[in-house]
């Protein structure tokens, strides 16, 4: 039998295993027998070199359309198969659709998010902008620039998770103050800082070594004590509702002079006085004040030209205040008992 017999039965022995294979698996080996280095294909080429240069011509271009025609049958055999998976799967996979459908429960906002947004909301619209700053803060802006060096009393009021020596997680959002009265340079300030703040502290009902807050703060020239005023009963008014009303009460803050605690009436009992007040008829709920000459001058504005007031107070709170919520911790245990309680509100 001649070369040129033997390519050609090779070619037709060849595609007709493969136009018979049922599988890819199959499809890959019958390709290896006859296009790889041992099959019959590849012994004939070996064998050329005691051909003539004319035979070797002859033989050479008939061997490579045989390898190419037998190329094309493993592809045009793959394809089908292919195609033949793709339907068996189509109809095995057929979608009943007098099946019932799949309940998808809609989700709501936490409500803490939702205190932060009604808070920031109430601010932007008073014409604050809102200032966000790192969680993890360097000493000079978490307790020196705010009027409170090393060795100062006000530091053991505040418990901190220190990282290096000059390196810790903020324990208050007053860094983003001073961050943005340095960025402003001398520049009047009218801000929100909302944000995680973190302390050393028991874990229990009304406490967290994490918890959320915001502060504001404005500096600019003729700012006074009344101004503060004005803005933290009207924040109450739209925060706990209308008729509520605000006291000061002399504090300490090392930032802040003078500085006071806020009061609102209570309200569940409209300050008559019930177990929510303590019977007082009044809430704490922040602390404020006048922004202290150094922290002014620290930060490079003149406390002789500009004065400013400064606010805080925790997210937490306003929302355990607002809903009658007793345990801090409720908020995050992921409780889905607890959370749905606020899906129907906007």
């Amino acid at each position: 039998m001649s070369i040129q017999e033997q390519l050609l039965n090779i070619e037709t022995e060849a595609v007709t295993k493969i136009n018979a294979a049922n599988s890819q698996v199959e499809l890959n080996d019958l390709r290896a027998f006859y296009m790889g280095k041992k099959s019959p294909l590849a012994e004939i080429m070996k064998s050329m070199a005691t051909l003539s240069i004319e035979d070797k011509k002859v033989i050479g271009k008939l061997a490579n359309e045989v390898k190419v025609r037998i190329e094309s049958a493993v592809t045009e055999r793959r394809a089908y198969l292919e195609a033949e998976e793709v339907n068996k799967r189509l109809k095995s996979e057929t979608i009943d659709v007098t099946l019932p459908g799949k309940e998808f429960k809609v989700g709501t906002s936490h409500p803490l998010s939702r205190t932060i947004e009604e808070v920031q909301e109430i601010f932007i619209g008073m014409g604050y902008s809102i200032a966000e700053g790192p969680e993890v803060e360097v000493d000079l802006y978490n307790f020196e620039m705010l009027n409170v060096p090393k060795g100062h009393p006000a530091r053991d009021m505040q418990d901190s998770f220190y990282i290096t020596e000059n390196l810790l997680m903020r324990t208050q959002t007053s860094p983003v103050q001073v961050r943005t009265l340095l960025e402003k340079k001398g520049a009047p300030v009218k801000i929100l800082a909302p944000g995680k703040v973190y302390r050393r502290d028991d874990d229990d009902a009304t406490h967290s070594h994490q918890f959320m807050q915001f502060e504001g703060l404005v500096v600019d020239k003729h700012i006074t004590m009344s101004d503060l005023k004005g803005t933290l009963q009207l924040f109450v008014q739209k925060m706990f509702g209308d008729s509520r009303k605000i006291r000061f009460k002399p504090s300490y803050f090392p930032f802040t002079e003078p500085s006071v605690e806020v009061d609102v009436s209570c309200f569940k009992c409209g300050g008559k006085g019930c177990s929510m007040c303590k019977q007082s008829g009044w809430i704490e709920v922040l602390g404020a004040g006048m922004v202290h000459p150094n922290v002014l001058s620290a930060a490079g504005y003149d406390p002789k030209v500009y004065r400013g007031f400064a606010f805080g107070i925790g997210i937490e709170r306003v929302t355990m205040l607002r809903h009658g919520i007793d345990d801090i911790r409720n908020f995050y245990l992921n409780d889905k008992r607890f959370l749905e309680q606020f899906k129907g509100e906007n």
